[in-house]
């Protein structure tokens, strides 16, 4: 069987060079080549999606790739889709780089100018790897055939649109759909997730921050349990700390969140930071939320272009969730979508402020009563994003588990 090679590299000299010598190699099917980390990943994922043998065998990646730095993005590859074996070609062939790429999950590395030999070698190597991992997942009941979890992240058009109230009634309904869901507070100055489910904690996102290779152990330890079953990870208490948290920490963290939990919400706030803007990118839904009127929907559009120009998402692939909606507003969400070129969600939460009132000034936004139009608008916007079912209902009180089941949608 031959095997295949996906190359990725945004030099189109370099690639050209890489692809013609792969297509030399015995036995070898060379994929058309990719040329920047959003391309890559979202192929890879789009064939996983089919099943996971429709993954190639060896992804080769040159070190003249971006936006994403090479190491970042072969860490991101190797968490994701673990049947796909990672080569790296780099001009550095030292030991310090080697090491550094074998950490990020690469298999192999390849040194500039190619070589025939080397690079023939290499990818045989890492092909046979491969295949050794599928035989392995065949043997398992089951055969993972996507990226892991579903990551959603939250962001707002510009402060108090409720993005926060948004991404805790997400998660809350996907945990109730009966999936472990992870929650996490990525507005890392002002974050207020903590306040709205009254959380006292000790270890936040800022605490991973450092960790070159988070495992299941050391991302318990800094997730908070709630009562509601949730697991936490919340912005740092203290806001300067925000700074500790890298793109590359983000990255790093989404995924081995990714690879742990069913469901995972981000709330990123309305600040771009270089964590949000790496959650943002990496997230299988990027909802932005905006209000109703002219400040918050201009807010909106400036932040759909600033995303598009920054190359963290395209606008047909942000979907707008308009907030506080009422009917006789003159500002529609019809209207909303045109102006800023995004998908638009189905749901519209409805403006019924006093519904939230008491359980956000108590810090209990997980016991708003079920019969709450707000609560059944967002639990509504969560099965339509996947995370729940159709037609879940919510307990009339918050901390109700419904016994469904969880679905994905596939895009």
């Amino acid at each position: 069987m031959p095997t295949r090679i996906l190359p990725a590299g945004a030099d189109p000299d370099a690639v050209r060079s890489l692809t013609t010598l792969l297509s030399q190699l015995p036995d070898a099917e060379p994929q058309p080549p990719v040329t920047d980390s959003t391309q890559l990943v979202d192929t890879l994922a789009r064939l996983a999606a089919e099943s996971v043998e429709e993954l190639p065998e060896v992804v080769v990646v040159h070190e003249r790739i971006g936006p994403v730095p090479a190491l970042e993005l072969i860490r991101e590859v190797a968490l994701r889709f673990p049947a796909a074996g990672v080569v790296l070609v780099t001009s550095d062939a030292s030991p310090g780089l080697f090491a550094a790429a074998m950490d990020s999950g690469a298999r192999g590395l390849v040194g500039l100018p190619l070589s025939y030999e080397e690079l023939a070698g290499r990818v045989q190597a890492v092909a046979q790897w491969s295949a050794g991992v599928r035989r392995h997942l065949g043997h398992g009941a089951e055969t993972p055939a996507g990226p892991g979890g579903t990551v959603v992240t939250v962001s707002g058009a510009k402060g108090g649109v409720g993005a926060t109230l948004t991404a805790v009634q997400l998660a809350l309904a996907a945990q109730a759909s009966g999936r472990a869901t992870a929650l996490v507070d990525l507005d890392l100055q002002s974050g207020d997730v903590a306040s709205y489910l009254d959380v006292q904690f000790r270890r936040s996102v800022a605490d991973l921050a450092a960790i070159t290779d988070i495992s299941p152990r050391v991302l318990a330890d800094a997730v908070f349990r709630h009562d509601t079953g949730l697991a936490l990870l919340l912005a740092p208490a203290e806001g300067e700390r925000g700074e500790e948290v890298t793109e590359r920490a983000a990255r790093q963290l989404v995924g081995a969140l990714r690879s742990r939990y069913e469901a995972v919400v981000v709330d990123c706030g309305a600040q771009l930071s270089g964590a949000g803007a790496a959650a943002v990118e990496t997230a299988d839904t990027a909802l932005l939320v905006t209000t109703p009127d002219v400040i918050a929907v201009r807010a909106a559009k400036r932040t759909v272009r600033m995303w598009d120009r920054l190359q963290i998402r395209k606008a047909e692939e942000t979907a707008v969730v308009v907030n506080r909606h009422t009917r006789g507003t003159e500002i529609q969400p019809a209207l909303v979508q045109r102006i800023t070129g995004t998908a638009l969600a189905r749901t519209a939460v409805p403006a019924a402020y006093k519904e939230l009132q008491g359980v956000v000034d108590a810090g209990r936004l997980h016991e708003l009563d079920g019969r709450s139009t707000v609560r059944q608008a967002l639990w509504a916007l969560a099965a339509e994003l996947g995370l729940a079912e159709e037609g879940q209902q919510p307990s009339h009180r918050g901390t109700g588990r419904v016994a469904v089941g969880f679905r994905r949608r596939k895009e």
